[in-house]
């Protein structure tokens, strides 16, 4: 569809979680709820959902590391079939900024660089450094990415065959002091449970993973409106990964399947307590992309109301990262179902039209 040609889209305009819309236009790659004087060159009809976010996936990322700019295209495209138009990129060595010239893909907004203890991460991914240069780092990758930052937060210590903490208290303060400094937010990947009081006392924004929420935390997180990002279809893989790690590291092991083992009960607990849960699937590492449509249905799993869940990959979330929505002006960036994604969430796995920059995308 031309820049200057009309769009015609007539169903349902899912404009909320309980604000429903009969019409809107798309016009100069813009959303109009005012019928513009000139006739549509097209008109699409169904149940209509702003573009889903991915809230934590990686872009340039695969298992071993940087990956070239062909595969970097070939991830962001698959997210894009699935109708995820809009990407946290928690993490990445890669420099994808020439995706943001690309009116075909979708929009990404980056963390820079996983910052990392020396030997406490993924080789290949992370800036690996001493805490006392921690503070330095973050203000590097602020500058770098779009308003946020990525921390290992805890990792598998090799000393004591578990997980630890990775930072002290202390530099944990000074790091997001600086962040907020140059007006970026925080995130952190945590998986334990002794990690997370110190990283709300220090002023963290969000935690990845957040599998280790306890009866004790879940309060701070609540408290200080620290958000989470579960990326349960991440978690779904502890057994495998316990499996094959169980011959080094047996107290690793049986801690990550405890973890995997109360997953739901701990985002179910984590939301009813008024943390806010976005939907993100930790795509780039070791799992494909495409995976939000999986990642909305296990929120469902866990005991979230379909329309919170929804709301994790759509409203909410694009509130959130502070992006439009369904707002007249706002870019059409939208996507189309053939059914209510609202009486069954895995409508989300079938997406009709895809609807980017105010164009009609094949899959």
């Amino acid at each position: 569809m031309a820049d200057h040609e009309i769009l015609h889209i007539r169903g349902r305009i899912l404009t909320g979680p309980r604000d429903v819309r009969d019409e809107l236009w798309v016009v100069g790659g813009r959303i109009s709820y005012r019928r513009p004087a000139a006739e549509a060159a097209g008109t699409v009809t169904g149940w209509v959902l702003p573009g889903l976010v991915d809230a934590h996936c990686h872009v340039g990322l695969d298992r071993h590391g940087a990956v070239d700019r062909d595969v970097s295209e070939r991830q962001a495209r698959t997210d894009r079939a699935v109708g995820a138009l809009l990407l946290r990129d928690a993490g990445s060595p890669s420099d994808t900024r020439w995706i943001d010239d690309r009116d075909d893909l979708p929009r990404i907004i980056r963390a820079g660089r996983h910052i990392a203890r020396p030997r406490r991460y993924i080789r290949g991914y992370a800036h690996e450094i001493e805490p006392g240069d921690l503070a330095a780092y973050v203000r590097r990758e602020a500058r770098r990415g779009d308003g946020w930052v990525k921390l290992v937060g805890d990792w598998i210590d090799r000393e004591t065959g578990d997980l630890a903490a990775c930072w002290p208290a202390d530099a944990l303060a000074e790091a997001i002091a600086a962040a907020h400094e140059e007006g970026a937010r925080v995130t952190a990947h945590c998986f334990a449970e002794e990690t997370l009081a110190d990283l709300v006392a220090a002023g963290v924004d969000c935690v990845e993973h957040a599998t280790g929420l306890t009866a004790d935390t879940i309060p701070l997180f609540a408290g200080h409106g620290v958000a989470i990002v579960p990326t349960l279809v991440n978690i779904a893989t502890f057994p495998r990964l316990a499996d094959g790690g169980r011959a080094r590291f047996p107290r690793w092991s049986d801690h990550i399947l405890r973890l995997h083992g109360r997953r739901y009960d701990t985002v179910r607990d984590a939301y009813d307590a008024g943390i806010p849960v976005y939907a993100g699937t930790d795509a780039g590492g070791g799992l494909p992309h495409g995976l939000i449509a999986a990642e909305v249905a296990e929120l469902v799993k866990a005991g979230l109301p379909v329309l919170a869940a929804l709301s994790a990959a759509t409203w909410g979330a694009r509130a959130w990262l502070g992006r439009e929505a369904l707002a007249e002006g706002a870019p059409a960036d939208f996507v189309v179902y053939d059914e209510d994604p609202r009486a069954d969430v895995r409508v989300l796995a079938a997406p009709r039209r895809i609807v980017l920059r105010g164009a009609i995308l094949s899959h």
